[in-house]
Protein backbone atom coordinates (compact mmCIF):
# COMPACT_ATOMS: atom_id res chain seq x y z
CA UNK A 1 0.00 0.00 0.00
CA UNK A 2 1.37 3.42 -0.92
CA UNK A 3 2.63 5.69 1.84
CA UNK A 4 0.57 8.85 2.33
CA UNK A 5 2.10 12.28 1.90
CA UNK A 6 1.62 15.02 4.45
CA UNK A 7 -1.11 16.83 2.55
CA UNK A 8 -3.07 13.58 2.20
CA UNK A 9 -2.89 13.02 5.96
CA UNK A 10 -3.96 16.62 6.59
CA UNK A 11 -6.94 16.23 4.26
CA UNK A 12 -8.09 13.19 6.29
CA UNK A 13 -8.91 15.62 9.14
CA UNK A 14 -8.08 13.20 11.94
CA UNK A 15 -8.98 15.51 14.82
CA UNK A 16 -7.84 13.12 17.57
CA UNK A 17 -4.52 12.31 15.92
CA UNK A 18 -1.20 13.96 15.19
CA UNK A 19 1.47 12.86 12.71
CA UNK A 20 4.80 12.54 14.55
CA UNK A 21 7.88 11.08 12.86
CA UNK A 22 6.72 8.00 10.90
CA UNK A 23 3.31 7.41 12.46
CA UNK A 24 -0.01 8.73 13.74
CA UNK A 25 -0.26 9.24 17.50
CA UNK A 26 -3.22 9.77 19.83
CA UNK A 27 -3.74 9.99 23.58
CA UNK A 28 -7.10 9.35 25.22
CA UNK A 29 -7.90 10.25 28.82
CA UNK A 30 -9.62 7.61 30.94
CA UNK A 31 -11.02 7.80 34.43
CA UNK A 32 -9.68 4.44 35.57
CA UNK A 33 -7.70 1.46 34.35
CA UNK A 34 -10.79 -0.66 33.73
CA UNK A 35 -12.24 1.94 31.37
CA UNK A 36 -8.94 2.04 29.52
CA UNK A 37 -8.79 -1.74 29.27
CA UNK A 38 -12.32 -1.97 27.88
CA UNK A 39 -11.51 0.78 25.39
CA UNK A 40 -8.39 -1.07 24.24
CA UNK A 41 -10.35 -4.33 23.93
CA UNK A 42 -12.88 -2.63 21.66
CA UNK A 43 -10.05 -1.18 19.56
CA UNK A 44 -8.57 -4.66 19.32
CA UNK A 45 -11.81 -6.02 17.89
CA UNK A 46 -11.90 -3.19 15.35
CA UNK A 47 -8.31 -3.94 14.42
CA UNK A 48 -9.17 -7.61 13.92
CA UNK A 49 -11.95 -6.61 11.55
CA UNK A 50 -9.65 -4.36 9.51
CA UNK A 51 -6.63 -6.66 9.67
CA UNK A 52 -4.45 -3.94 11.18
CA UNK A 53 -3.60 -2.98 14.76
CA UNK A 54 -2.06 -0.05 16.65
CA UNK A 55 0.71 -0.08 19.19
CA UNK A 56 -0.80 0.58 22.62
CA UNK A 57 0.46 1.96 25.91
CA UNK A 58 -1.90 2.17 28.87
CA UNK A 59 -1.26 3.81 32.21
CA UNK A 60 -2.91 5.78 34.99
CA UNK A 61 -5.39 8.10 33.34
CA UNK A 62 -4.43 7.55 29.70
CA UNK A 63 -4.28 5.24 26.71
CA UNK A 64 -1.76 6.00 23.96
CA UNK A 65 -1.99 4.66 20.42
CA UNK A 66 0.46 4.69 17.55
CA UNK A 67 -0.54 3.73 14.01
CA UNK A 68 2.03 2.93 11.33
CA UNK A 69 2.25 0.43 8.47
CA UNK A 70 5.42 -1.64 8.16
CA UNK A 71 4.79 -2.38 4.49
CA UNK A 72 4.23 1.09 3.06
CA UNK A 73 5.61 1.68 -0.44
CA UNK A 74 7.94 4.64 -1.02
CA UNK A 75 9.15 5.56 -4.51
CA UNK A 76 12.38 7.51 -4.79
CA UNK A 77 13.22 10.06 -7.48
CA UNK A 78 14.29 7.27 -9.84
CA UNK A 79 11.01 5.44 -9.35
CA UNK A 80 12.56 2.61 -7.34
CA UNK A 81 10.15 1.17 -4.79
CA UNK A 82 11.17 0.71 -1.14
CA UNK A 83 9.19 -0.96 1.63
CA UNK A 84 9.17 1.43 4.59
CA UNK A 85 7.41 2.13 7.88
CA UNK A 86 5.00 5.00 7.27
CA UNK A 87 1.37 6.04 7.37
CA UNK A 88 -0.93 4.42 4.79
CA UNK A 89 -4.67 4.49 4.16
CA UNK A 90 -5.20 1.55 6.52
CA UNK A 91 -3.80 3.66 9.36
CA UNK A 92 -6.16 6.51 8.50
CA UNK A 93 -9.12 4.11 8.36
CA UNK A 94 -8.31 2.60 11.75
CA UNK A 95 -7.66 6.04 13.27
CA UNK A 96 -11.16 7.09 12.25
CA UNK A 97 -12.61 3.91 13.73
CA UNK A 98 -10.75 4.42 17.02
CA UNK A 99 -12.16 7.95 17.22
CA UNK A 100 -15.66 6.50 16.85
CA UNK A 101 -14.96 3.91 19.56
CA UNK A 102 -13.69 6.65 21.87
CA UNK A 103 -17.02 8.46 21.52
CA UNK A 104 -18.89 5.25 22.31
CA UNK A 105 -16.76 4.72 25.43
CA UNK A 106 -17.02 8.38 26.46
CA UNK A 107 -13.27 8.97 26.57
CA UNK A 108 -11.77 12.25 25.42
CA UNK A 109 -8.77 12.75 23.16
CA UNK A 110 -5.83 14.92 24.25
CA UNK A 111 -4.00 15.39 20.94
CA UNK A 112 -1.79 18.25 22.12
CA UNK A 113 -0.07 15.99 24.66
CA UNK A 114 1.35 13.43 22.22
CA UNK A 115 5.11 13.27 21.76
CA UNK A 116 7.75 11.06 20.21
CA UNK A 117 11.51 10.92 20.77
CA UNK A 118 14.22 10.05 18.25
CA UNK A 119 17.99 10.07 18.54
CA UNK A 120 20.27 11.60 15.94
CA UNK A 121 23.97 10.87 15.46
CA UNK A 122 26.06 12.95 13.07
CA UNK A 123 28.65 10.91 11.22
CA UNK A 124 30.44 10.57 7.91
CA UNK A 125 30.37 6.76 8.17
CA UNK A 126 26.82 5.64 8.96
CA UNK A 127 27.13 2.34 7.08
CA UNK A 128 30.25 1.49 9.10
CA UNK A 129 29.03 2.36 12.57
CA UNK A 130 25.32 1.51 12.24
CA UNK A 131 25.76 -2.23 12.94
CA UNK A 132 27.43 -1.41 16.26
CA UNK A 133 24.55 0.79 17.35
CA UNK A 134 21.96 -1.67 16.08
CA UNK A 135 23.49 -4.39 18.23
CA UNK A 136 23.81 -2.10 21.25
CA UNK A 137 20.29 -0.71 21.09
CA UNK A 138 18.29 -3.77 20.00
CA UNK A 139 20.59 -6.79 20.27
CA UNK A 140 20.42 -7.47 16.53
CA UNK A 141 22.16 -5.96 13.51
CA UNK A 142 18.94 -6.64 11.58
CA UNK A 143 17.57 -3.42 13.08
CA UNK A 144 19.83 -1.44 10.74
CA UNK A 145 17.75 -0.19 7.81
CA UNK A 146 14.55 -1.75 9.13
CA UNK A 147 11.59 0.05 7.57
CA UNK A 148 13.76 2.67 5.87
CA UNK A 149 16.03 2.89 2.82
CA UNK A 150 18.71 4.52 5.01
CA UNK A 151 20.96 3.10 7.75
CA UNK A 152 18.52 4.24 10.45
CA UNK A 153 18.08 1.85 13.36
CA UNK A 154 14.55 0.89 14.35
CA UNK A 155 13.59 -1.69 16.96
CA UNK A 156 10.70 -3.86 15.78
CA UNK A 157 9.11 -3.80 19.24
CA UNK A 158 9.59 -0.09 19.91
CA UNK A 159 11.62 -0.65 23.08
CA UNK A 160 14.10 2.11 22.28
CA UNK A 161 13.89 5.35 20.26
CA UNK A 162 14.83 5.26 16.60
CA UNK A 163 18.41 6.28 15.85
CA UNK A 164 19.05 8.04 12.55
CA UNK A 165 22.30 9.37 11.13
CA UNK A 166 22.94 12.92 9.99
CA UNK A 167 25.68 13.88 7.55
CA UNK A 168 28.94 15.17 9.02
CA UNK A 169 32.43 15.76 7.72
CA UNK A 170 35.34 13.76 9.05
CA UNK A 171 37.10 15.81 11.73
CA UNK A 172 39.40 15.28 14.67
CA UNK A 173 38.11 18.00 16.95
CA UNK A 174 35.70 16.67 19.58
CA UNK A 175 32.13 17.94 19.45
CA UNK A 176 28.59 16.92 20.10
CA UNK A 177 27.60 14.13 17.75
CA UNK A 178 24.37 12.97 19.41
CA UNK A 179 21.23 15.05 19.64
CA UNK A 180 17.66 14.36 20.64
CA UNK A 181 14.66 15.07 18.44
CA UNK A 182 11.38 15.79 20.21
CA UNK A 183 8.31 15.45 17.99
CA UNK A 184 5.33 17.38 19.31
CA UNK A 185 1.86 18.37 18.13
CA UNK A 186 1.91 21.58 16.05
CA UNK A 187 -0.27 23.49 18.51
CA UNK A 188 2.19 23.09 21.40
CA UNK A 189 5.48 23.65 19.57
CA UNK A 190 5.75 27.34 20.44
CA UNK A 191 4.91 26.61 24.06
CA UNK A 192 7.54 23.85 24.23
CA UNK A 193 10.20 26.13 22.73
CA UNK A 194 9.27 29.02 25.02
CA UNK A 195 9.50 26.76 28.06
CA UNK A 196 12.98 25.60 27.04
CA UNK A 197 14.11 29.20 26.51
CA UNK A 198 12.64 30.28 29.85
CA UNK A 199 14.60 27.48 31.50
CA UNK A 200 17.86 28.89 30.12
CA UNK A 201 17.99 27.42 26.63
CA UNK A 202 18.82 29.36 23.49
CA UNK A 203 17.36 29.13 20.00
CA UNK A 204 20.38 28.60 17.78
CA UNK A 205 18.61 27.86 14.49
CA UNK A 206 15.00 28.46 13.53
CA UNK A 207 15.58 28.79 9.78
CA UNK A 208 13.44 25.69 9.21
CA UNK A 209 10.74 26.53 11.75
CA UNK A 210 8.13 25.42 12.49
CA UNK A 211 9.31 22.05 11.17
CA UNK A 212 12.65 22.17 13.00
CA UNK A 213 13.82 24.48 15.79
CA UNK A 214 17.26 23.84 17.31
CA UNK A 215 17.62 24.61 21.02
CA UNK A 216 20.93 24.63 22.90
CA UNK A 217 21.38 24.30 26.64
CA UNK A 218 23.88 26.34 28.66
CA UNK A 219 26.68 23.92 27.75
CA UNK A 220 25.91 24.09 24.03
CA UNK A 221 24.24 20.67 23.78
CA UNK A 222 21.49 20.73 21.19
CA UNK A 223 18.00 19.30 20.90
CA UNK A 224 15.51 19.78 18.09
CA UNK A 225 11.80 20.47 18.46
CA UNK A 226 10.15 18.84 15.43
CA UNK A 227 6.72 19.39 13.89
CA UNK A 228 5.36 17.58 10.85
CA UNK A 229 3.85 20.75 9.41
CA UNK A 230 2.95 19.06 6.13
CA UNK A 231 0.45 16.76 7.83
CA UNK A 232 -1.13 19.44 10.01
CA UNK A 233 -4.67 20.54 9.28
CA UNK A 234 -4.76 23.81 7.35
CA UNK A 235 -7.03 26.53 8.70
Amino acid sequence: MDMLKGDQIAEANLTDWRKLAQGLHARYLVGDFGTGARFVAAVGEAGDALGHHPSVSIGKGYVDFKLVSDDAIYRDDEGTEHVVEWVTQQDVDLARRITEIAVDHQVDADPASVSDIELGLDTARSATIAPVWAALLTGSVDAQGRGTPSDEIRDATGRVPNLWFGDADEHEAPGQRFHIEIYVAPEVAEQRIAAAVAAGGTIVDDSNAPSLTVIADQDGNKGIVCVDASAAKKD
